[in-house]
């Protein structure tokens, strides 16, 4: 999940959140719902069954996991002055299960599998909510890629199109003038500006005074489309050490035959609206 993301159990938002591709969720917004508070968190980490549980998981799933340190706290836990905190547990273990998060998102996350032990701890009603709104969550963003994937595929279907036979129809961008293809841009991203729409953004932005955005916001699907295609050859021209007016000369060039391809190749772009 590229952002932190929320889900609602019996009254309480908890946060998601990942981490090179593992979700943590919030313990410290897991007890919110709970008279105790986030003192719970304290009380189960210092339970012996819990720190078993931990140290098993850690065992299983982090190769870098401190065994001997491990060993101290189990015989540590059997007395009763034994004080343990998630902070403690990871500096003296090495553990990668929890992280404790400073700042505006602060509190204690927990690996997926560790954060429905710590509900089952505090409630097993609790633990079949959490689970099954974790659940929900997963599926939705399964869905949104499995549209993404849809949609790369179609723009794959589209770019097929771009080798036919040229038509001339609107939308196609102007030919540039000697004098507009001399001009050295300092913004590369206005070298590819220039040759789809024959403006900088700056000049858009001035013509355009009240719209929000840019002038790729405003872009037909068919002229970004053209834009990642223009993206990659531009990238190409630099590294064959093109001058930039002879990039932009050829990019323009290109911007209007592959234009011209795509708007003839209706029936494809249509999937896409």
């Amino acid at each position: 999940m590229a952002k932190n993301k929320k889900i609602h159990v019996k009254g309480s938002a908890i946060t998601v959140f990942a981490q090179n591709d593992t979700d943590f969720i919030s313990l410290t917004d897991m007890t919110s719902g709970f008279k105790e508070g986030s003192g719970l968190i304290g009380k189960w980490i210092t339970n012996k069954n819990t720190l078993e549980y931990l140290g098993t998981w850690e065992k299983i799933n982090n190769p870098d996991f401190n065994y001997p340190e491990f060993g101290v706290i189990e015989k540590e836990s059997g007395v009763n002055r034994f004080i343990m905190s998630v902070g403690q547990w990871t500096q003296r273990t090495n553990a990668i299960g929890m992280i404790v998060k400073a700042g505006r998102y602060g509190g204690t996350y927990a690996h997926k599998d560790i954060a429905f032990h710590f509900a089952m701890w505090l409630s097993p009603e609790f633990q079949i909510y959490l689970i099954k709104e974790f659940q929900r969550l997963k599926e939705e963003e399964n869905n949104r890629l499995q549209l993404e994937w849809n949609l790369q595929r179609t723009l794959a279907k589209v770019n097929y199109h771009i080798h036919t036979d040229a038509i001339k129809e609107n939308l196609i961008p102007a030919e540039l003038s000697k004098k507009q293809v001399s001009f050295i841009y300092a913004n590369e991203a206005d070298v590819l500006n220039m040759a789809l729409f024959g403006k900088t953004a700056k000049q858009w932005r001035t013509e355009n005074p009240d719209k929000k955005g840019n002038i790729r916001d405003f872009a037909s699907i068919e002229q970004l489309v053209v834009l990642t295609n223009l993206e990659s050859i531009n990238a190409m021209l630099i590294h064959q050490e093109a001058s930039q007016p002879e990039r932009l000369n050829q990019l323009n060039q290109m911007a209007i035959t592959q234009m011209k391809s795509l708007l003839r190749s209706k029936t494809d772009i249509s999937k896409l609206k």
